[in-house]
């Protein structure tokens, strides 16, 4: 994960690329621990604060969640239906139901969820914003920057991640659902089978470990990307390449969560 810059420069710069990597990743946990804090801090509830985080939540989460829940429902129709025809021409039809759940459900769909969230809150943030709250989130912080970061700064990071967690589990919950009708039909006979089946994935460690990879995905998407736009306009790192900032760090961090969570669950 070292950058490119460091990979074509001369070993006498090495260190200060070094550097740069290093310090990069310790600003976006000052940033994530700054926000946290102040998230969890009854004096950022004031009512201006909470008018400003449910307007970012109503427009990072409401004004998508239809359609988000819609086309997520529409591909994971087709695929649950591919499981399923797949798993009945090879005589394990008995074996479809749980693996669309552990794919779709605990896999899928929070990492869906958390991609989209962070592509559509990459492209949302104003850089005028940017500037400001970069000038503020630094470790000598005012009266004023601490309140300008609790203004803008945590509502942001608060919608983020109820966006993820929303988004994933609405559309968790409509999978299920979709699932039990593929196998099934429309027959309430099957629900003693269904139900043994969903119990049986869901049990409390895959249920714990569930909740946390989603919130830790709904945290990473909330904090990386901020961090690194607030990062280039303080510092003034501008870079030739399109790629939304932060993007390449935050599919790092995601698959890294989702790799731990795999090794937790089946080794």
């Amino acid at each position: 994960m070292l950058p490119k810059s460091f990979l074509y420069s001369k070993p006498r710069d090495w260190g200060r690329h070094a550097f740069r990597f290093v310090f990069s990743w310790w600003y976006m946990v000052y940033l994530g621990a700054i926000a946290l804090v102040m998230a969890f801090s009854p004096s950022t509830y004031n009512r201006d604060n909470r008018l400003t985080t449910s307007r970012y939540i109503y427009t990072s989460t409401w004004q998508v969640l239809p359609w988000f829940t819609v086309l997520a429902a529409l591909v994971s129709l087709v695929l649950i239906r591919v499981v399923v025809v797949t798993s009945q021409s090879y005589g394990l039809s008995r074996y479809a139901l749980e693996m669309v759940v552990r794919v779709l459900v605990l896999e899928l769909i929070p990492l869906t969820a958390a991609m989209f969230v962070a592509l559509r809150a990459g492209l949302a943030f104003n850089a005028g914003d940017a500037l400001a709250l970069a000038a503020a989130a630094t470790p000598d912080r005012s009266r004023q920057a601490q309140n300008r970061l609790r203004r803008d700064l945590v509502p942001q990071v608060i919608a983020n991640a109820f966006a993820v967690l929303s988004l994933a589990m609405v559309s968790s919950v409509i999978v299920l659902v979709l699932a039990y009708m593929s196998v099934y039909g429309l027959s309430p006979w099957g629900m003693g089978d269904y139900t043994r089946t969903v119990g049986r994935i869901f049990n409390p460690a895959v249920t714990i470990g569930f909740v946390l990879k989603t919130v830790f995905f709904g945290l990473s998407v909330a904090v990386i990307p901020t961090a690194a736009i607030l990062e280039s306009h303080r510092y003034g790192r501008t870079s030739s390449s399109t790629v939304q900032p932060g993007a390449v760090r935050l599919l790092f961090v995601l698959l890294l969560i989702e790799a731990g969570s795999l090794a937790v669950k089946y080794i």
